[in-house]
């Protein structure tokens, strides 16, 4: 009969102590590495919140928008005798809030935008059958839609314009409608 040759093998362990060593690393090795694969991944994000990136202010900086857009005149204050801020005559001379040219100039500087392509539902200027109805309300009517507001349009057309010019354009906008 052949012989069975058993080889025993020797363990590199010989201790309890070196036992419990290993099987420490055994764990910490692989926290210790997802740790560091996690910090990599988040390129070391600060989520806590009492701090750096997620302050409120910090998210608040970074989701302002890149710019703003301003339809229309920059504020103007309501006197009769201050020019409306932006806003000049062919001629490059500054109009006067509520002179004889405020209702066109605002017209063409604000509400042309929409009111010009009928956008958002804006009758057109010079449209006789959409401001039909509209004139038959009365002006104090425009003149309140004009200045508050009404669907799509904002107060005043979105401009800081003084009423006066605001109910100038209304006028303005009427005449092209008769």
């Amino acid at each position: 009969m052949s012989e069975v040759h058993v080889e025993e093998h020797e363990s590199l362990i010989k201790t309890p102590q070196q036992l419990i060593v290993v099987v420490l690393l055994a764990f910490a090795v692989p926290v210790i590495g997802i740790i560091m694969i996690a910090s990599f991944v988040t390129g070391g994000l600060n989520v806590d919140g009492k701090g750096g990136e997620a302050r409120p202010e910090a998210v608040a900086q970074r989701l302002k928008p890149v710019a703003t857009l301003t339809i229309g005149e920059p504020a103007v204050q309501p006197q009769a005798a201050t020019a409306v801020a932006g806003v000049k005559t062919a001629g490059g001379q500054p109009v006067k809030a509520g002179g004889a040219d405020a209702g066109k100039q605002l017209y063409d500087t604000v509400c042309t935008a929409c009111h010009g392509a009928g956008i958002a539902g804006a009758p057109k200027a010079g449209d006789k059958a959409a401001w039909k109805a509209r004139i038959a309300q009365g002006k104090a009517t425009l003149y309140e839609h004009a200045l508050k507001g009404k669907g799509a349009m904002p107060p005043k057309g979105g401009s800081t314009a003084p009423d006066a010019d605001v109910k100038a354009a209304v006028d303005y906008l009427v005449g092209l409608a008769k």
